[in-house]
């Protein structure tokens, strides 16, 4: 029986890295749960290891054998609307009923809650395996990490009263964006009035493309300080359906992931709470949800990746053309081959982001119990820096790799891919909103753009090398150091900032590809087996857009400007 966990061991080797053992035992809080008499709670490290490896294994079997299986009758149904509800596809019904049977809800939350207690580590590799299944379905799945936010910065009342509903596998929404407020979240102007008589919050107004938006639980972004224009009038709010008064007035009919709701909401004096401090809802709250948000769709978007190549390596190795094989041809070998390096390189790039993002978020919740000691204080500032860093290149770097996959896997098809019949073509479809949901790629270039120009990334870059194992691929990937190192002060000396902002993307790619073949590399020299082919071919890449990006970047003017402006 096929399962998407045991049948791709690449995902297994990342269990084995080094930094696991520090990371599961802040997590684990030196394993008090089980001295507590949580009978489900690890006692120790391998427990701990082999628990995640047994959800692991759960998830897989469980992706290949329900959600992929409906992932056609999903995406030809769709949800449609019924009396102002939305109402899943049936099949999607039964992949929410087998994931909760299965167990697969509050799988980051702490055990006194009903959860898991999982580290974002292995969140990711699950929703990766979930998306490569059925990436619509992930969407819905995969929000219920918007409890992380109400877990964070909501009341100890919050957390008991909903809470233990996520584990038990109910939805959950994050309502950020509306008609006018898209990307610029500053514009948001549903409105939150406090109700003295019910001595609750209201909420009126319209929300647009609201992902799973007609859940159970709502995380809702409104301007709770009237006469205000900007970010600073803005507070986070709870709905809970079970109040009433928001209905579903609108389902978008989209290019693809139609298992996924998109809805266009209108709150209509919906009750609701304050989540945490008020005027706190963009500027700190908002922020957390994104990035756990963009973490998210770079899983799904590795998931997807892996799909496309399974999808294009076996039609390759069946479809003979001229008496041979397609898979022999070099232009294929050639696309399979970068699609494989694209693949395993992204993937390691998000479970390292995720790593930093559990190593910082652990010590951040052990605060909450005691007082850090001052190296663990500083260990939690450096991560917290790291994970901010990452994020934006993990969500952008992987979600176009996941729309180069999928136009790629339709190419090996030929005319076959532009065939409904096959899969390759959903995955085409599903993979083009990765790179624009939750910040566009382009906006994750201004997130990272930073520590591209105040040497961030050339630190992470050089920290690198100093651990990588000597091999010839480290020696080749020096030099393209250096030649980053020589655009971005080129950049930063230019003192011109649209200069600066047009050459960004290019750093930005730079910067992202020298990363990933510094942790392909050394992938490779912990399992050569596994990723041998995949380093050799991801730093051949690399070599070749590094040398032209330095080169285009080394050679622009501000003179050069005029000839890409719009008329």
């Amino acid at each position: 029986m096929a399962n998407y966990y045991t049948d791709h061991p690449e995902i297994a080797f990342h269990l084995s890295h080094p930094e696991m053992k520090h990371l599961v035992d802040l997590r684990e809080k030196n394993y008090e749960d089980a001295q507590k008499g949580i009978d489900y709670a690890p006692v120790d490290f391998e427990d701990a290891m082999e628990n995640y490896r047994r959800v692991l294994e759960i998830t897989g079997d469980v992706a290949a054998n329900t959600l992929a299986v409906n992932s056609e009758s999903v995406d030809l149904e769709g949800p449609h609307l019924e009396n102002n509800r939305m109402v899943y596809a049936s099949k999607t019904v039964e992949n929410l009923q087998q994931t909760r049977l299965a167990g697969l809800y509050g799988v980051s939350m702490p055990r006194r809650y009903g959860g898991l207690n999982l580290p974002n580590v292995i969140f990711s590799m699950a929703s990766e395996l979930v998306a490569a299944a059925d990436a619509g379905f992930q969407n819905i799945w995969s929000l219920q990490s918007c409890i992380d936010t109400l877990y964070e910065f909501g009341s100890e009342e919050q957390r008991q009263k909903y809470i233990p509903r996520i584990c038990a596998g109910e939805t959950m929404s994050m309502d950020l964006t509306e008609p006018d407020a898209g990307s610029d979240l500053q514009r948001v102007m549903l409105k939150a009035t406090f109700d003295e008589k019910e001595n609750c919050w209201r909420l009126n107004g319209v929300k647009r493309f609201i992902t799973n938006g007609d859940s159970d639980i709502h995380l809702v972004l409104a301007r709770s300080e009237e006469g205000t224009k900007d970010g600073r009038g803005l507070s986070m709010f709870i709905y809970d359906k079970r109040n009433g008064g928001v209905d579903v007035r609108h389902i978008e009919h989209k290019l693809g992931i139609h298992g996924s709701p998109t809805c266009e909401l209108t709150y209509k004096n919906a009750k609701a709470e304050l989540c945490g401090d008020r005027k706190m809802g963009l500027i700190k709250y908002v922020m957390a949800l994104m990035n756990g948000a963009r973490l998210g769709i770079a899983a799904q978007s590795v998931g997807l990746s892996q799909e496309a190549y399974n999808e294009g390596l076996a039609y390759a190795r069946e479809r003979a053309q001229f008496g041979e094989k397609i898979i022999k041809f070099p232009a294929v070998y050639d696309m399979l081959s970068r699609m494989k390096a694209k693949l395993d390189a992204g993937r390691s790039l998000l479970y390292q982001t995720a790593r930093y993002v559990d190593l910082y978020k652990c010590l951040e919740d052990i605060q909450r119990d005691r007082k850090l000691t001052p190296e663990e204080r500083t260990e939690m500032k450096k991560y917290n820096r790291l994970a901010d860093a990452f994020t934006p290149i993990a969500k952008g770097m992987n979600s176009e790799y996941a729309n180069q996959n999928a136009y790629d896997a339709i190419s090996i098809h030929g005319g076959s891919g532009f065939i409904m019949e096959y899969k390759c073509q959903r995955l085409y479809r599903d993979a083009r909103i990765f790179s624009i949901y939750e910040g566009t790629t382009q906006l994750q270039v201004v997130a990272a753009v930073r520590y591209i120009t105040n040497g961030t990334y050339l630190q992470v870059m050089r920290d690198m090398m100093e651990k990588t194992p000597d091999c010839e691929l480290k020696n080749r990937v020096a030099p393209l150091i250096d030649l980053y190192e020589q655009a971005v002060k080129y950049v930063n000396d230019a003192n011109n900032q649209e200069v600066h902002d047009f050459l960004a993307r290019r750093l930005y790619d730079m910067t992202c590809e020298i990363i990933m073949s510094l942790l392909i590399i050394d992938d490779a020299s912990r399992a050569p087996e596994l990723f041998e082919k995949s380093a050799n071919v991801y730093v051949r890449m690399t070599e070749e857009d590094v040398c032209a990006k330095s080169y285009y970047v080394m050679h622009f003017t501000e003179a050069d400007l005029p000839s890409f402006r719009a008329e």
